[in-house]
């Protein structure tokens, strides 16, 4: 007998695998190998969380009425327009769906996030990579790499996992040189974290035409990663696509109750933005003066650039640091073989991985 096929391109698909954490052996984990919230959710986030238990026998509000409402509000933004998701990683699954497919690409920077080739092979799409510069998304070869295929282009900005940002000028000017029926995705995962003045998310070119869409999520400065909750900002024409296409129910009640309360608990989200404000840099300047290359990011991780020497490399890091229990992230999926991820964690955290780094460094000798 024979077994039912999958599409052409599916078994072509490498699985998504996420960060790890456990280390067989080890009770005492720091796990810094998914750019999760180093402090928790909030509290209050906590709360709305357990105080809807007893209604999940419910449906949940399918259109996330109350919590696109909130986003709006703050972002002045149209409600109309925001659709919300199982994260955003299927928000940028539903977009590969509806707008790509056999014969199209979809087009992103060379090191940019695993999920963009997944959802284009997923729906029979070609994913196509062009050159980045200094770990940073070039738009001129993004450019360059488009062509009469091309459907969607995905920027991760700021980029998971080097950390660089482009600024608003240059994703505009990536706008501008595409073609009207090219869909670009601005994938603002990070943007809670960036504090430069030459940074935007990317609302204001949802606003000017009809071929954008900006992705937010609620896994990293609200810390709600487990319960899968994410947004995107589309015209409206693109909102009812998405509208039509998402399940009718994609968001339960607890990730909603849960991302409303965090989103209203600013002094929360204040207070994890100043305790990565002080220890991104922090890290960058420890790592650094180790000898280690560090790239310069704008989010709550740090990519870390060993020498390629057995003994010496990202492998051998990753082992030594995984004796004293931390978990980083080997980059080899995104073509950075040479390189460990570190998220920013709690202070003991932070302290345990540039401790364990030097005296990584310090064998070398």
């Amino acid at each position: 007998m024979t077994a039912p096929a999958p599409r052409p391109g599916i078994m072509d698909i490498k699985p998504y695998i996420g960060g790890e954490s456990q280390i067989e052996g080890v009770t005492r984990i720091i796990k810094l190998s998914s750019n999760e919230g180093a402090l928790g959710p909030s509290p209050k986030a906590m709360a709305a969380y357990q105080a809807v238990a007893s209604e999940m026998h419910r449906y949940p509000d399918g259109s996330a009425q109350a919590l696109r409402e909130a986003i709006a509000a703050r972002y002045d933004l149209d409600a109309a327009r925001i659709v919300c998701g199982a994260g955003s990683d299927e928000l940028l699954g539903i977009l590969c769906r509806a707008y790509a497919g056999p014969g199209d690409e979809v087009l992103y920077s060379q090191h940019g996030f695993l999920m963009y080739a997944i959802a284009a092979k997923a729906c029979g799409a070609t994913p196509v990579t062009a050159p980045e510069t200094d770990l940073t998304a070039d738009v001129d070869n993004l450019l360059k790499a488009v062509t009469p295929k091309t459907r969607i282009v995905f920027l991760a900005n700021p980029n998971n996992p080097t950390g660089t940002y482009i600024s608003s000028e240059e994703v505009r000017r990536l706008r501008a040189g595409l073609p009207p029926s090219v869909l670009l995705v601005i994938d603002a995962a990070y943007a809670e974290f960036v504090g430069r003045n030459d940074y935007s998310a990317g609302a204001e070119l949802v606003e000017a035409g009809d071929n954008t869409v900006m992705c937010r999520t609620f896994s990293k400065m609200y810390a709600l990663g487990g319960l899968r909750l994410g947004w995107a900002y589309c015209p409206e024409g693109i909102a009812g696509v998405l509208n039509r296409v998402r399940n009718p129910f994609n968001v339960g009640s607890p990730a909603l109750a849960a991302g409303l309360a965090a989103f209203h608990d600013t002094a929360y989200a204040e207070l994890c933005k100043a305790h990565n404000d002080h220890w991104l840099p922090w890290m960058l300047e420890r790592v650094a003066a180790l000898g280690l290359a560090v790239t310069p990011s704008v989010c709550n991780f740090v990519l870390i650039r060993f020498p390629k020497e057995a003994g010496r490399d990202a492998a051998a890091a990753d082992k030594f640091l995984r004796s004293r229990g931390i978990i980083g992230r080997a980059m080899g999926g995104y073509g950075l073989p040479e390189a460990l991820r570190i998220t920013i964690g709690r202070d003991d955290e932070n302290a345990a991985v540039v401790e364990g780094l030097a005296e990584f460094v310090k064998s070398w000798k």
